[in-house]
């Protein structure tokens, strides 16, 4: 106990030096990706919303357990980063009790030689290796639920481990029992059989008095949790359940009552945590989904033609968590033609999946491949923000990143399987593990936090490694000559391995600059596109041929009025991509901008060829339509949008001005007015209808809209105007005149106003 909370306090120290060298770098307080869809939940769920209105899309027990801090202090991200810290290092303590308790006997006494692995020595080593892992260190500072995914896989080695050991007892004291019925040598002493009992009963181990069956609910509890976190970690659960139900490899005469009981509370355990879960998904959603309802358009992701094994947005460029879900839907929704449930989402995409994996069997095969070996790559591939650009500002993530890092711990695993093989019917249930996770990431695509998982377990394997070594090398020097091939396979697999871990595949100067295009993001998203520019500008120096770089840097200048050179970069970003829709339908927003509708209506329709289902591009088309004249083909386009999006009030209101151009009044009244309708907060849709009114000398109408959009906006000075105009031509001057004064009360130097005031007040002077 005393060794574990060493680790704990070596882990914690380790983890608040880092989050306190962090406090200095943008990455603090700019959360990006993930972070900020979590986050943005979590003060959410703290003003009181609990229970949510759809099917969770990502995992919920993370932004809840954000939501409760927030709730209970505030929303504090310091606090929140001390509290994972302190998780995290817990989850270091728990892998070395695991550690210590899995290698606590000896495997090799029966054949007369010491064991290789001491198992308080492999427990020290579990712990400090985690503590110190830099992966580990950089997920437990961010706002990312990986740090609850390696607590609870933690927690759960340990009670594994706890009930291995009680399993252990009751099979050597139930081999005993069935030793000691056997007849007695003739001249063996008598023993009374009361003596025998007691003698038996003293021997008998305490964990194998009352195995700890209570243990297997605390485990169903722990993998409930790691389901709530990490999805595809239900595999995990179904390895478990085997090895509850089967019991160890090495117990010849297993009891079936006691393997269904540790199977049944382990399933209550599980239930109690996920079937709430999956029963406030039903109700919200009318569904069944456990947990999620994401698994369709993952799969997809990692099971397309155009996929290489990492995560690839559904529309380029829109990664974002607030895009996923909508991407998503819309698209299927577009292609069947229809508004589609969570469940159909899902479906739609799986099964594209599915046709892609039949069709192309061998570009699949190759596409698997290559993501087995990313999954075992050093490299730690980001989804936003990387482990490179985070060490800038730690040393723990300097240090640790130059010896803790995935192509050294998977060496290391490899031959720590090889020397502790002989447990092997201890250790299947790890090996399972292992395995079935690595294929659940496979089987979607690979990320650093996907494949977080797999570390404590590889630890595992590893300390054992590392501890034996020393017993190794002596073993060898005292033997006269080399052991012979065993060795030489075991070193050729350790390099093998090494080779195969350490092979270089993805650019982590790519991933730099995926960062920094990820923090400037963020920062324009805070309104400060300045600064974004600053990032935007840094990634493109480390990466030149990084096309959204350019789309958002482009952005960001246009935001700040520097039209020429905001299209100079979209049309950079576009050399570089060309099948890029964001890229062209900024681009053409700019051009618009520019007063050039006839290439900006170019670029809307090059969006549209990768975009069809996109309610701003239809409608911005049709702008640019309108800029050129070409007002039926606009209409056609703004009802295109409205086809997409039938609640976009922006496009209501440009189809009602097209259609009263084309003087379709009946038309274009309706859909003034059910723009109004959807968004009564904006007046524009009123003023347009009111100045429609008016022009077709429809003055009691008019005066209705004009007086409905001063409403939604009084301080609107061409709707006081206009309403003026209606009034004066209704002869009712002194209102009218009240109007015009109100005009220029809110702005002096208004013309229109002025004109129309003097001519009002002349008129009122000729009344007799």
């Amino acid at each position: 106990m005393r060794a574990a909370l060493g680790i704990f306090a070596i882990a914690l120290i380790v983890r608040l030096v880092h989050v306190w060298q962090l406090r200095a770098s943008p990455f603090f307080s700019v959360l990006m990706g993930d972070s900020r869809g979590y986050d943005e939940w979590a003060q959410r769920i703290a003003r009181g919303d609990w229970i949510g209105s759809e099917v969770f899309y990502q995992a919920p027990l993370y932004p809840y357990l954000l939501g409760v801090i927030y709730a209970a202090a505030g929303r504090h991200l310091l606090l929140v980063r001390i509290i994972q810290a302190v998780i995290g290092s817990a989850s270091c303590a728990l892998l070395g009790l695991a550690a210590a308790r899995l290698f606590s006997r000896p495997f090799d006494g029966a054949q007369g030689r010491p064991a290789l692995v001491d198992g308080r020595r492999a427990g020290i080593a579990a712990g400090l290796m985690l503590a110190l892992y830099a992966p580990a260190i950089f997920f437990d500072g961010l706002l990312q639920k990986s740090v609850l995914d390696v607590f609870f896989i933690c927690l759960a080695l340990w009670l594994m481990t706890k009930t291995e050991t009680a399993e252990s007892a009751e099979t050597a004291w139930f081999d005993k029992l069935t030793m000691s019925a056997r007849p007695e040598p003739f001249d063996s002493p008598l023993i009374p059989s009361s003596s025998k009992d007691e003698r038996l009963a003293q021997d008998r181990p305490v964990e194998g008095r009352s195995p700890r069956l209570h243990v297997w609910l605390f485990l169903g509890l722990a993998m409930g949790g790691l389901a709530l976190t990490r999805e595809n970690a239900l595999v995990f659960i179904a390895v478990i359940l085997v090895w509850a139900l089967v019991g160890s490899v090495r117990s010849l005469t297993p009891n079936p009552q006691f393997l269904a009981k540790r199977a049944a509370l382990f399933l209550t355990g599980l239930a109690i945590v996920l079937v709430p879960v999956a029963a406030r998904n039903r109700y919200v959603g009318g569904g069944f989904f456990v947990t999620t309802s994401q698994f369709g358009p993952n799969f997809y992701i990692g099971n397309n033609p155009s996929a290489d094994g990492t995560y690839q947005s559904l529309r380029f460029g829109r990664g974002a968590p607030e895009y996923e879900r909508q991407d998503a839907t819309d698209l299927a929704e577009r292609a069947v033609g229809r508004k589609l449930t969570p469940a159909d989402v899902s479906s739609y995409w799986t099964g594209k999946a599915l046709d892609f994996i039949t069709a192309r069997p061998l570009a699949w095969l190759k596409l698997m491949g290559r993501k087995v070996a990313l999954l075992w790559n050093a490299t730690e591939m980001l989804d936003t923000e990387s482990q490179e650009a985070h060490a800038e500002w730690s040393l723990p993530l300097r240090l640790g990143g130059a010896i803790g890092h995935f192509g050294i711990l998977v060496p290391l695993a490899v031959f720590g399987i090889i020397v502790t093989w002989p447990l092997r019917s201890r250790l299947w249930v790890f090996y399972a593990m292992t395995l079935t996770y690595a294929a659940s990431v496979v089987v979607f695509y690979v990320f650093a936090r996907y494949r977080y998982p797999l570390a404590p377990l590889l630890i595992l394997f590893a300390a054992a490694g590392v501890v034996a070594l020393p017993a190794l090398v002596r073993a060898r020097r005292e033997r006269l000559r080399p052991s012979g091939r065993g060795g030489i396979w075991t070193i050729a697999a350790v390099v093998a391995s090494a080779v195969f871990a350490n092979w270089p595949i993805l650019s982590p100067t790519l991933m730099r600059a995926i960062t920094e295009t990820n923090l400037g993001a963020a920062l324009q998203s805070d309104g400060r596109p300045g600064e974004a520019t600053v990032h935007y500008r840094r990634a493109i120096a480390l990466r030149a041929d990084y096309a959204p770089a350019y789309n958002n840097l482009a952005t960001a200048l246009r935001a700040q009025g520097l039209l020429g050179d905001a299209v100079a970069t979209y049309e950079r970003a576009i050399s570089l991509r060309p099948e890029y829709p964001e890229a062209h339908y900024n681009l053409a927003n700019a051009l618009l901008d520019e007063g050039k509708p006839r290439e900006a209506a170019e670029h809307f329709r090059l969006a549209l060829q990768t975009i069809p289902a996109s309610a701003d591009v239809h409608n911005n088309l049709g702008i640019a339509l309108v800029g050129q004249g070409h007002i039926d083909e606009a209409i056609g386009e703004f009802r295109a949008a409205l086809q997409v999006d039938p609640n976009s009030a922006i496009s209501h209101r440009n189809l009602a001005d097209a259609l009263g151009s084309r003087l379709r009044d009946d038309e274009a009244i309706e859909h003034f007015r059910e723009a109004a309708r959807l968004d009564p907060a904006d007046g524009s849709a009123y003023y347009d209808l009111g100045t429609l009114f008016l022009e077709r000398n429809r003055f009691g109408e008019a005066v209705e809209a004009f007086q409905a959009a001063l409403k939604a906006d009084p301080g609107s000075v061409r709707a006081h105007n206009n309403l003026g105009i209606a009034l004066g031509s209704q002869g009712r001057l002194d209102e009218a005149i009240a109007q015009f004064r109100r005009a220029l009360e809110i702005q002096p130097d208004f013309e229109d106003a002025k004109k129309n005031l003097a001519m009002a007040l002349q008129a009122k002077r000729r009344e007799p």
